[in-house]
């Protein structure tokens, strides 16, 4: 029951997640740029947290444990965007996309390497299955290396944010966590705003894509996510997360009607199929097994 609820959690996630880039056209169309859309997005995404934290009578983690949550905020969430923002200036979306999605290999190889995980044949089959999925859902074109290497760089550093996020999840709530995490991105994209000048929506409606960007596809999905990585481990929410480009490219199609490709909806199948593979390995395994 714990890693089928872990399950639900992480494709609720992805679903969320996949909701980010339709508000953000919303929120660029409003006359915000990229780095005000994040602070936002993390700080008031932070206020919320905090005011759950209260209600909820938690306290802020201490010691090493904040560190490495401020960490994973400053460093992982900070980085990744970072790198794949940069990135799809020298290479195609869909290039950059599908190499951000190389993260599931590097989380199922370093899980093996720091939490002895083993490997079945079942993750290795759905990890081909997204993988090549993932690859037909985007579409990738090409693009200079330097974008290549930035993006790859993104997927290392999500990677790493993971494994972090696997053993941190074992001493705070996913509440505690995700404070931090919000709040310390949300410091540092708001140092990087006001060198550019923030450029906050002009519009009314531009406050309500805000919101839908902090609670939607942020508070919701991180948290869920959070919660789903102590369930099932770092592998398996790695690779249920795939579902992510397949809802944006749903939404996508019914909000802004975007052409579903053959090749797109073969690649959506491809992903589904290895959500329920994985999903039915985890659910048919013995109870006691170790999701790390």
């Amino acid at each position: 029951m714990q890693r089928l609820s872990g399950i639900i959690l992480i494709a609720l996630s992805a679903a969320a997640f996949g909701t980010l880039a339709i508000f953000g056209r919303y929120a660029y169309a409003a006359g915000m740029d990229i780095f005000t859309v994040l602070f936002l997005r993390f700080s008031l995404a932070a206020l919320v947290m905090a005011i759950l934290l209260a209600a909820r009578r938690e306290s802020l983690p201490r010691g090493k444990i904040l560190a490495q949550l401020i960490g994973m905020g400053a460093l992982g969430y900070v980085g990744q965007s970072f790198l794949y923002l940069t990135a799809i200036n020298y290479a195609s979306a869909g290039l950059v996309a599908l190499l951000l999605y190389l993260y599931p290999c590097f989380v199922l190889i370093l899980s093996v390497v720091v939490f002895r995980e083993r490997v079945t044949r079942v993750k290795i089959a759905a990890l081909v299955l997204a993988l090549f999925g993932t690859a037909l859902t985007v579409d990738p074109q090409g693009g200079q290396v330097i974008g290549a290497l930035m993006a790859i760089a993104a997927a290392a550093i999500y990677s790493v944010y993971i494994i972090v996020g696997t053993t941190v999840m074992r001493h705070v709530s996913p509440v505690q966590s995700s404070t931090v995490i919000f709040a310390s991105a949300g410091a540092v994209f708001g140092a990087i705003m006001l060198f550019g000048g923030a450029h906050f929506p002009r519009i009314d409606s531009g406050w309500i894509t805000v919101a839908g960007i902090v609670l939607i596809a942020t508070v919701i999905p991180v948290v869920a996510f959070l919660a789903g990585l102590e369930r099932v481990g770092p592998t398996n929410a790695a690779m249920l997360s795939t579902l992510e480009p397949v809802v944006t490219v749903l939404l996508g199609a019914s909000l802004f009607g975007e052409q579903l490709s053959t090749t797109g909806l073969a690649g959506g199948g491809m992903i589904l199929l290895a959500v329920l593979l994985l999903t039915r390995g985890e659910i048919s395994a013995p109870p006691n097994a170790d999701p790390d």
